[in-house]
């Protein structure tokens, strides 16, 4: 017969197996949960050859995709894409990021909307949010990096209802606004505000009443996005990330793979200490009755330098 602190210990182990085995089997499921929803986000895009950027500096990216498990610089290009119904919808939002691990830091900028440029593979001179409409995923990349001269690495194409529920899972945002404004309804008054998903998209929306136009639309954009960066960096709980990803995977489109996103997770991540943001300066010009923002070649190299300075590995 058995003494009852040998059934007591015999228990408790075998209650302890069960919880370890229940544990396992969670973080099984939420692990392919977490895969199976990666893979319907991921999108590649059709094979184009590299760009190859006219300053000599930068180095011509190999044909395969860079290595995230050696640490690599890389950059992305983030699409904010109001979808209509029987409409490819247009690129609402054009963000370029540059990631450097060795540097602890990201760069982020807008590319203004109504930037006037070669839309590449179309052969026409448009504004560059037209790019997405008019070839897709594809053709906006193609333009953002002639208009850069820098090779674009990833693309997150994000629609922005979407980005609303996002903004929600993280608990919403926080920013500082400089002035009172009322748009669709809301009214948001000047300073600290702190906005859930559906009034940050709002609030992120508005240009025609601000002083700056599309540049003050701009930097509310980037602050909403560092907001959510931030929070997002933040998550180390499975449950949370896979969460995320569940409700990004309706919303989201991506040529990054589930294997380099818990590489950033686990390499990139950590080493990430700060965000640093740029504005592109141009002008106003009305064209055959059509208002552009038009960026000059100097402006252009400027950008183009602050990326490759960026991105580059040594200190």
């Amino acid at each position: 017969m058995k003494r009852p602190w040998k059934r007591a210990l015999i228990w408790s182990g075998s209650a302890a197996a069960v919880v370890l085995l229940a544990a396992g089997g969670m973080v099984w499921f939420l692990y392919h949960s977490a895969a199976k929803t990666a893979s319907e986000m991921y999108e590649d895009i059709p094979v184009k050859p590299v760009y190859v950027s006219k300053d000599p500096l930068v180095t011509k990216k190999p044909e395969t995709a860079i290595q995230m498990k050696n640490a690599e610089p890389f950059n992305v290009l983030v699409l904010g894409v109001d979808q209509r119904e029987h409409d490819s919808g247009r690129s609402d939002t054009m963000i370029v990021v540059t990631v450097n691990p060795a540097k602890k830091s990201m760069l982020m900028f807008n590319i203004p909307r109504d930037s006037r440029t070669e839309i590449v593979g179309h052969g026409t001179v448009d504004k560059i949010n037209h790019a997405y409409a008019f070839g897709g995923v594809k053709m906006a990349i193609d333009t953002v990096e002639n208009f850069i001269d820098y090779p674009i690495d990833y693309y997150v194409k994000v629609n922005m209802e979407g980005f609303a529920r996002l903004i929600d899972m993280v608990g919403g945002v926080e920013v500082d606004n400089p002035f009172a404004f009322d748009y669709d309804g809301v009214h948001f008054e000047q300073g600290h505000l702190a906005l859930n998903g559906t009034n940050a998209l709002l609030y992120s929306r508005m240009r025609y009443d601000d002083p700056k136009g599309d540049l003050g639309r701009n930097t509310r954009q980037r602050d909403i996005l560092q907001e959510v960066m931030k929070h997002a960096l933040s998550l180390s709980s499975i449950t949370h990330i896979n969460a995320l990803l569940g409700e990004l995977g309706d919303s989201v489109k991506t040529n990054v793979t589930f294997d380099e996103m818990k590489t950033f997770v686990k390499d990139y991540r950590p080493s990430i200490g700060k965000v640093d943001t740029v504005e592109i300066q141009g002008t106003g010009q009305i064209i055959d009755k059509i208002w552009y923002y038009n960026v000059s070649d100097q402006e252009r190299l400027r950008i183009h330098d602050m990326i490759k300075d960026h991105l580059q590995t040594g200190s």
